[in-house]
């Protein structure tokens, strides 16, 4: 029977406890009373199984958030994206922030000091031909997509400053793993790459180094930073989908120029990421997190996979 009690361990809020988050609760258990914000009711039963407090409520819907003020969370880890038609600005941050500013432990009356982590993406940095992408580099963001991200890191450190909470935000390349976010599926659908005159570098880092870096900055980020949470590779798109055709025994995916990706199946979402090419560095993320990466590049979370 799990234990949901906590009594005395800081209260830690998952939204959008997908994927990552489970695997962030999964590492958190014991050290943290756990609480998740779900909008599907039929959630509850299998987040109470995995040792997680289920809270009911919908970032859309701002009136169903009253019970966030209540619950007080000394950390919170906003995994949840922007929606989906709301131009260049997040609401779902607005209305998260609004929330979490009512609760009393957050009043700044000498209790402990909020910590927050926000999830963002690389995608906010656009296209940056190839070159080199520390933190200090402007954000330009191209699509709508990314420019929510952007406006969401904006409010998150805003909020940080004028309510003197501890908030640091994770830019997050591609997500991988051996399993569902394995790019098995996609080298089996037979779907092609770039050519190498016209390839873009892109970053990864493993699921599991993922929630181990959201706990790292959950305790460890500095005021309003920023970490690039990436693995040390440096591969251009085809060359990975060329490395895992070759450790699953898969046939390399075919080389198209970018004039004719669309028309060999490439969806719209994967044809903007085929327009940005950018190489992250990770220096800050080690120094400042103390991160020590299990999976430090592709082809070991890759084999890691392959092992299980």
């Amino acid at each position: 029977m799990n234990d949901h009690s906590g009594r005395g361990r800081p209260r830690l809020l998952i939204v959008g406890c997908g994927d990552i988050g489970l695997r962030v609760a999964a590492l958190a258990r014991g050290r943290y009373r756990l609480l998740a914000l779900t909008s599907s009711p039929q959630r509850l039963e299998s987040l109470r199984a995995a040792g997680i407090v289920p809270i009911v409520g919908h970032l859309d819907q701002p009136e169903t958030l009253w019970r966030l003020a209540q619950l007080a969370p000394q950390r919170v880890l906003m995994l949840a994206p922007p929606g989906d038609t709301s131009g260049a600005r997040d609401l779902r941050s607005r209305h998260l922030i609004s929330r979490l500013k009512q609760s009393g432990i957050l009043s700044g009356s000498g209790k402990k000091t909020l910590r927050v982590v926000y999830a963002s993406t690389t995608g906010v940095y656009g296209d940056c031909q190839g070159e080199q992408a520390p933190e200090t580099r402007p954000c330009q963001p191209e699509t709508e997509r990314a420019q929510r991200r952007c406006d969401a890191e904006r409010q998150w450190r805003r909020a940080g400053v004028q309510h003197r909470w501890r908030v640091g935000v994770l830019r997050i390349p591609g997500i991988y793993d051996g399993g569902a976010r394995s790019p098995r599926a996609r080298l089996e659908c037979g779907l092609p790459v770039l050519t190498p005159a016209e390839d873009v570098y892109t970053n990864h880092i493993h699921a599991d180094d993922l929630a181990r870096l959201c706990l790292l900055a959950l305790e460890r980020a500095l005021p309003g930073r920023v970490y690039n949470v990436c693995d040390d590779s440096t591969l251009r798109m085809g060359d990975y989908f060329d490395l895992a055709a070759d450790l699953y025994g898969l046939p390399r995916p075919p080389r198209v120029p970018r004039a004719e990706a669309q028309a060999a199946g490439l969806s719209p979402m994967m044809l903007s990421f085929m327009r940005e090419s950018r190489r992250l560095d990770n220096t800050r993320m080690k120094a400042e997190l103390g991160a020590r990466l299990r999976y430090p590049d592709v082809a070991l979370g890759l084999r890691a996979g392959q092992a299980r």
